[in-house]
């Protein structure tokens, strides 16, 4: 798949052949939402707690006399069905983490690109540098790229305070790390701004005949 390469003006510069094995891999729906799930699960703190009748700090004595009243028989004030009570098979603390395989990982993470690329929501540009933060300009590059609406996923190589700093204070503008490149910010970006330095990276990492790199994606 060949897609033209812009400049910050917006202008095309020259085309590139984006991998088959990443950006023409097989799509599996399924294994996306696997992938999604998983982040979101291993994303949750898992600290909810309450409290069981016999961990109720409330009065032992017994309500009224057994006999007599015609109510129903009541010993505890810490019975679920009191108001203030103790609860019932309520959320105690627990991890919510889950696994998956590196290979499934980085398929759902090529299947995801694959989507991107077939809609055309990969812009990729020479580029992204800049001398100094500012929003502004950073704004009028997202325009030039046609990524001003909806929510843009700004891809970079390496750090860069400048470009981060930028992007970060655009509402529906997100700037990452291309070694961290997970599914759950990639599904949800509108459009996604890779420049070549970056997407030198994404190669490295899910190029098949790259399988024994280092870096890890999306963990």
């Amino acid at each position: 798949m060949r897609v033209p390469v812009m400049n910050m003006q917006g202008e095309q510069v020259s085309e590139i052949e984006l991998r088959a094995d990443i950006f023409e891999a097989p799509v599996s729906v399924p294994l996306m939402h696997q992938a999604l799930v998983r982040q979101l699960a291993n994303a949750r703190l898992g600290t909810h707690s309450t409290k069981t009748r016999g961990e109720n700090n409330r009065t032992k004595a017994k309500w009224y006399r057994q006999k007599g009243t015609g109510r129903a028989r009541h010993g505890s004030r810490n019975a679920p069905i009191f108001v203030g009570g103790g609860i019932a098979h309520g959320p105690k603390p627990r991890s919510y983490k889950q696994k998956m395989p590196r290979k499934m990982r980085r398929g759902a993470l090529r299947s995801a690109l694959t989507v991107k690329a077939k809609d055309q929501e990969i812009v990729v540009v020479d580029t992204l540098t800049m001398a100094a933060p500012k929003t502004k300009e950073m704004v009028q590059v997202l325009q030039n790229l046609s990524a001003a609406e909806g929510k843009t996923l700004v891809l970079l190589g390496e750090r860069n305070f400048p470009v981060e700093y930028s992007v970060r204070n655009i509402p529906n503008a997100q700037v990452l790390r291309a070694h961290y490149l997970n599914i759950r910010d990639l599904l949800r970006a509108d459009k996604v701004i890779m420049p070549l330095q970056a997407l030198e990276v994404i190669e490295s990492i899910l190029g098949k005949q790259d399988a024994r790199a280092q870096v890890e994606v999306g963990e």
